[in-house]
């Protein structure tokens, strides 16, 4: 196998606790790193893990694991996990992990898993709709919709995302996260193949010629994936449809690096909003 063969590749880092007396990683180690890989691969189909075997009814269970050692990492080696997912039955699938050092593999990884009752582990039809979306993501399909629309049709999921991540995570107060220009707004919202909502936004006119983008938000298990540089886009886009000539955000200080990779700079000198560091930020449209 090699690195062109994985629509997914996860990077890692050795650290010095998993290096053995050997001086490279001791081979229990690469099974977590494969696991890690694992759990990244679901982030990359937009799947948060356990609210959608929750919503499937079953959990996914390894039955078997298989490693073939061809080489060794050693400490602070960066490598890159690839996985992924084929030759699905009535309950497991087959699913694939190579562990590359640049263009090297190291391990070759073959594992089963196993759908399966969580109460009893007695195997379970694997479900079609978790086939399919793994099905599709393997052939390049998307796995993501970003849906425009008023606050009407889209507030309810779009309030639930900015009430987990405003209100209770950043603890900004209630009545600053809600105000009047909702009602008013264009709002994004992404959702995965399962219905479940994962990130959202909204857009609206700061003055003549300029729109502004705001209430940006992903949910926690999604974050460091593509889905708000999507949401991001969508709105973008629109805002360029409809005639302005420049977007203006208010970033907080931790997201400015995800606002530069898009193409945003930064105006002016940091100022708090809601008790958070932010900067302005703008870009041509």
């Amino acid at each position: 196998m090699k690195r062109q063969d994985f629509r997914h590749l996860e990077p890692l880092r050795v650290r010095w606790a998993e290096v053995d007396a050997q001086g490279i990683v001791f081979n229990g180690h690469y099974l977590t790193y494969l696991d890690t890989a694992v759990s990244g691969y679901w982030r990359a189909l937009a799947m948060p893990y356990a609210d959608t075997m929750k919503s499937l009814g079953g959990d996914l269970y390894v039955r078997r694991a298989t490693l073939d050692y061809r080489g060794s990492a050693r400490y602070d080696d960066r490598l890159d996990i690839g996985i992924r997912c084929r030759e699905f039955g009535n309950s497991s699938m087959k699913v694939d992990g190579a562990i590359f050092h640049g263009d090297q593999m190291l391990v070759q990884a073959e594992m089963v898993y196993v759908f399966a009752d969580p109460a009893t582990q007695s195997p379970a039809r694997l479900p079609d709709s978790l086939r399919g979306l793994m099905q599709d993501f393997e052939a390049g399909q998307p796995v993501v919709d970003v849906a425009l629309g008023s606050w009407q049709d889209l507030g309810d999921a779009s309030a639930a995302i900015r009430r987990h991540v405003f209100i209770e995570e950043q603890h900004i107060p209630a009545d600053m996260e809600w105000d009047a220009a909702d009602a008013g707004c264009l709002h994004a919202l992404a959702r995965n193949r399962f219905g479940m909502p994962l990130a959202t936004g909204r857009l609206l006119e700061h003055v003549p010629g300029v729109a502004k983008i705001g209430r940006m938000a992903v949910v926690r298990t999604m974050r460091g994936t593509q889905i708000g540089r999507q949401v991001l886009d969508a709105l973008m886009a629109e805002a360029k449809k409809q005639g302005y000539r420049e977007v203006l955000l208010h970033a907080q200080l931790s997201a400015e690096n995800f606002y530069l990779r898009a193409g945003f700079q930064r105006r002016g000198q940091p100022f708090e909003e809601a008790g958070i560091g932010h900067v302005e930020m703008v870009r041509a449209l």
